[in-house]
């Protein structure tokens, strides 16, 4: 076969195809495992092994076949097993989540992303690491020209891999969803297939017909939700930043990103406080006497609104700026949310916000902390003392940590060891699962929450004041730091997360105690699991 268009354009579709299997492959696993760096690190890491291990393969595959036939039947396969990753993948990925959980006790986040990797994505990216070899070896015909060819083979493998980056992340993801995305590349894959069998005259009718069944199958597992057991949910979708789930209860609606379990934002239909950290945070308006005269509110991390909406309902507030990086759950906010109209929604990240602002706040809320994913850049010295710059006198700051620890040395002693470094009145509030932090420069917090609370009007606000004055800790500079150069928030946050497995699993334990294991492979298709 001298065509070597085909093997060009073969080199160019699979480089394109390798980046968006890595990409779609952080968005289907980061419901269950987060999207952090240590995530990312994994799949980066486990597809470069597989593309390593496919390299080595395929060169000896090509010296031992006389035509690329074989070559382009793994190919074949590969996207076959591409296109029913979005149908079988989540299934695959919560079983092993749940199934590392009964025996891994540290490193668990680490194991069970390594471990769905390698289960669901390594098979394509090592067929596709043995692309290049072959390639090579059909295309070079004389050694005078071997370099000639060798180049354009790599350059149509590289143009393809960076045209396959930014395709998913500003197209098909945002637009198409994760779900779909594996179907298109995967579709791309078997297109290459079926025009070289086509110029061969060799499997045309046979991989048309497994083609068109295996399409069908991808497309109809696009409408197989993440949360494919829970019937609550009104709206999941993806965007750029995020997955994105909005649920509907008896009494809330519940926004959840990135996340199989977890509030982000929430809406009391009964307008009433939501019994979550949300309502410890509003001890930041109260010492910054919101209850007395208007004040400017900077929430950063704003979500659907729960804090802003609760400041306007409980303060009156009418000067908020809600500060959201991601413009579909600005969106989400108005939809479902019943976003105030006395809040400014800004769509950028929390800290160019507030580097390029020049006005200044009575109260800023820093609420852009999700599981372990905590943005250095929102953790560090330099960060809080941007923040400290942009509070007017006797302005507060108020940030969720919400990640419940008491561990020495762990997350929390480093947010607010670092917060103490820039702050000279910090103190702690637990708040259910979460932690509110409290900071403020010139005086000191308690004194001014415990005289501000007399003021308030609400009897429901005052209780609840009074229980953070009661919960309240005062912070002291304890020696750990963040700066923008060294953060090392995801290790810390996995340590966490590990402890709350171990406390957690004891309940799911209970649960598959005696089951067999077809009764447990149902239960995690029908979410009685989860």
């Amino acid at each position: 076969m001298n065509k070597r268009w085909v093997f060009y354009l073969t080199g160019f579709l699979s480089g394109l195809s390798v980046m968006a299997i890595e990409l779609g492959a952080s968005r289907l696993m980061a419901p269950y495992f987060s999207s952090s760096q240590i995530v990312w690190t994994i799949i980066i890491g486990t597809i470069m092994i597989a593309m390593a291990v496919g390299n080595v393969l395929g060169g000896k595959m090509a010296d031992k076949n006389a035509n690329p036939d074989k070559l382009f039947i793994w190919l074949f396969a590969a996207a076959t097993w591409t296109m029913l990753i979005p149908l079988l993948g989540k299934f695959i990925i919560s079983g092993v989540a749940v199934g590392l959980a009964m025996i891994v006790n540290n490193n668990y986040l680490v194991w069970a992303a390594f471990i769905s990797c390698i289960l669901v994505f390594v098979f394509p990216l090592l067929v596709l690491g043995m692309i290049t070899p072959n390639l090579v070896k059909y295309s070079v015909k004389s050694l005078d020209e071997n370099g000639k060819t060798v180049g354009i083979i790599e350059a149509c493998n590289t143009i393809g891999s960076i045209i396959g980056t930014f395709i998913p992340t500003f197209v098909s993801i945002p637009w198409l969803g994760t779900a779909l995305t594996f179907v298109v590349f995967a579709t791309v894959m078997y297109i290459t297939c079926i025009v070289y069998f086509a110029i061969r005259r060799v499997h045309i009718v046979k991989t048309s017909v497994i083609a068109v069944l295996c399409l069908a199958a991808g497309i109809a597992s696009s409408f197989i939700g993440v949360a494919y057991w829970d019937d609550s949910v009104k709206y999941e979708g993806e965007s750029i930043y995020n997955y994105l789930r909005v649920e509907e209860t008896d009494d809330s609606i519940i926004l959840s990103t990135n996340v199989l379990f977890g509030v982000q934002s929430i809406k009391k239909k009964n307008g009433g406080l939501t019994g979550m950290y949300y309502d410890y945070a509003l001890a930041a308006p109260t010492i910054a006497g919101a209850a007395e005269e208007e004040k400017d509110i900077l929430i950063l991390g704003m979500g659907t609104g729960t804090f802003a909406t609760q400041c306007v309902k409980y303060f009156g507030s009418k000067n908020i700026d809600g500060v959201e990086i991601d413009q579909k759950i600005v969106d989400l906010a108005y939809e479902y949310f019943d976003l105030p109209e006395e809040v400014n929604a800004y769509t950028m990240d929390g800290r160019a916000f507030i580097q390029s602002a020049e006005k200044k706040y009575d109260v800023i809320m820093v609420d852009a902390y999700q599981d372990i994913t905590i943005p250095f850049h929102l953790s560090s010295i330099e960060f809080f003392q941007y923040v400290s710059a942009h509070l007017k006198e006797g302005g507060v700051m108020v940030i969720n940590m919400n990640m419940y620890t008491d561990n020495e040395g762990g997350i929390n002693d480093y947010l607010s060891g670092t917060v103490s470094e820039v702050f000279d009145s910090v103190y702690i509030c637990p708040a259910s699962s979460n932690r509110e932090l409290f900071a403020a420069n010139g005086y000191d917090l308690k004194e001014k929450l415990v005289k501000n609370t007399n003021a308030l009007p609400n009897d429901d606000l005052k209780w609840l004041m009074n229980t953070v004055i009661g919960r309240l800790t005062k912070v002291e500079k304890n020696g750990y730091v963040l700066t923008d150069d060294k953060a090392a928030v995801e290790l810390l946050g996995m340590d966490v997360l590990d402890d709350m497995i171990l406390e957690q699993i004891g309940d799911v334990k209970k649960i598959i105690e005696g089951k067999s294991l077809k009764e447990l492979i149902d239960m995690i298709f029908s979410g009685e699991l989860f």
